[in-house]
């Protein structure tokens, strides 16, 4: 079976040459794309039977012109830059790595909430994330590597997540919050781990944004479609204590960097899981998955 590794941001050299030997050791051959353009990946996905992107968008007509593609494996815990609609109509298996960036990403979150506290390190007097109350949107592998940092802060730590039942996230030694309001009435700190989905885009906007206490920090290392940006805009004006960080930098992200200065911070570019370690061990495990698949069926990471 040909792999196709097609990745407008490239892996590293490691994780490439990780992944071939995953790959060969079993059979397989790999092709490697990286920064393509034009029709580029258009001619490879014709002769690929299994495909491993990252960020890469695959949509409805990338994946009409792969006849041979039997399963797409996204090496990384998000997925919506996969048509799954379209690859279920094609019959192609959509998988993706839970858990293999997650440390990487919590970490940014950590990091994230220390920089916001002490004023994006500017001279001035800060604060401390110590002892003080974090609230967790949704309760995944990530969140729950920010409750095992958090808790050597001494953090108080809570969380909301529909898809999880409130005996499994008080196991973990959080509290299970069950309205949303109350997530961000309750927490210094709300960082947010949804996924963009109908339900979700633009469900964080100015009321919620405003239940947050004086002082708030508001982190997203998720989507920006989850935000509604004029909201946040108008939340932010009328709130002069409250700051928004995002790994997702925002369409208005210009325009509310000159409105609020260091209030407000974004990544040049989404990073959260732009470690080597994280960036190795999504690699791999997408390229295992991908052998597990054509050894014996097994797709246990499916999501189509």
């Amino acid at each position: 079976m040909n792999i196709l590794l097609a990745t407008e941001k490239p892996f590293s050299s490691a994780a490439v040459d990780g992944i071939r030997r995953i790959a060969e050791d079993a059979g397989h051959s790999l092709t490697v794309l990286e920064k393509y353009k034009g029709s580029e990946l258009a001619d490879a996905l014709a002769e690929a039977d299994a495909l491993i992107v990252r960020s890469d968008k695959i949509d409805a007509k990338a994946i009409g012109e792969a006849p041979r593609l039997k399963i797409i494996v996204r090496a990384g815990a998000g997925y919506d830059n996969i048509d799954l609609a379209a690859a279920t109509a094609a019959g192609i298996v959509v998988e993706n790595t839970p858990g293999q960036n997650s440390r990487a990403v919590a970490e940014l979150v950590v990091g994230m909430a220390i920089m916001a506290a002490r004023n994006n390190y500017d001279g001035t007097t800060g604060g401390e994330i110590s002892s003080k109350r974090l609230g967790l949107q949704a309760f995944g592998q990530v969140s729950r590597n920010v409750a095992e940092i958090a808790r050597g802060f001494g953090m108080e730590i809570s969380a909301i997540d529909p898809f999880c039942p409130a005996g499994a996230i008080e196991e973990k030694g959080v509290k299970a919050v069950e309205k949303l309001e109350d997530l961000y009435a309750g927490n210094d700190i709300v960082s947010i781990h949804i996924p963009a989905t109908p339900a979700t885009r633009g469900s964080i906007g100015h009321d919620l944004i405003c239940r947050l206490p004086k002082g708030a920090i508001l982190i997203n290392t998720a989507r920006k479609e989850v935000i509604d940006e004029a909201g946040l805009e108008q939340a932010l004006a009328e709130r002069p204590d409250i700051k928004y960080f995002a790994d997702v930098k925002p369409d208005n992200a210009t325009r509310l960097a000159e409105l609020f200065g260091n209030r407000v911070f974004f990544t040049p570019k989404k990073c959260g899981a732009q470690t080597r370690e994280a960036n190795l061990n999504a690699g791999l495990a997408a390229a295992r998955q991908i052998v597990a698949f054509f050894a014996d069926g097994t797709d246990r990471f499916r999501v189509n």
